[in-house]
């Protein structure tokens, strides 16, 4: 996932400076741990340029999840599994992709979305929808790739593709939250791999169309 800035704090304009912020120190101490006084050092901009910026904390909560929605998009689309032709060996990549990247802190891999998620869903309902269209948005993108390989492989089956790609975000989810309770990334990336060898089962004994007709009529 993007990793917190090493910047200066000069770099760029205030209101990207405190996303920054808000992306970085969330995830390590949570949406309520961060006051305003917090993100405005960390920026480095003075507490007049925040409420500048934002009417108050829970407007810039919600563009934050706008901002994290935003850019994590642009680094999935970048990412090497979308070279992959086939669409299973796309949803396959992706989560090995999804393992890969849980790397360095938990704050540096762990999602802001469903860091806030967690906080907020029942006090601040304006931030619960900003991160569930970011959460769901991404789900969205691999619902693509999945419907995409069950119909190459005529598959019907009474899940579909879109509750699988919710299924996969919530195991994900879920694996970020027990390796923040055992402060252990391993527990997060033993989820990943139980994630994958769910999905080969699911596609197990099924091959492409194509291949199905070049079987049929070979009396395979």
């Amino acid at each position: 996932m993007p990793r917190p800035t090493k910047q200066s704090p000069e770099r760029g304009d205030a209101r990207t400076r405190l996303l920054e912020a808000a992306r970085d120190l969330i995830r390590a101490k949570g949406f309520a741990g961060c006051s305003v006084d917090d993100l405005c050092q960390a920026a480095g901009v003075t507490k007049g340029a925040f409420f500048h910026q934002f009417a108050s904390k829970e407007g810039l909560g919600v563009a934050a999840a706008e901002y994290w929605a935003e850019t994590t998009s642009a680094f999935f689309a970048a990412a090497p599994y979308q070279a992959n032709k086939d669409p299973l060996h796309r949803v396959l990549a992706y989560i090995d992709f999804r393992k890969e990247i849980i790397a360095g802190d938990l704050a540096e891999f762990t999602c802001l979305v469903g860091t806030m998620t967690q906080e907020v869903y029942a006090t601040s309902p304006t931030i619960r929808d900003a991160c569930a269209a970011s959460i769901f948005g991404h789900a969205k993108t691999v619902e693509a790739d999945i419907a995409a390989a069950m119909e190459a492989r005529g598959m019907e089956r009474d899940w579909t593709a879109a509750s699988l790609a919710r299924h996969l975000q919530t195991v994900i989810q879920g694996a970020f939250v027990l390796a923040k309770a055992a402060n252990d990334p391993d527990i997060a990336r033993e989820s990943i791999d139980h994630l994958k060898r769910y999905v080969v089962f699911l596609f197990s004994n099924t091959a492409p169309v194509e291949e199905q007709h070049t079987s049929a009529e070979r009396g395979q």
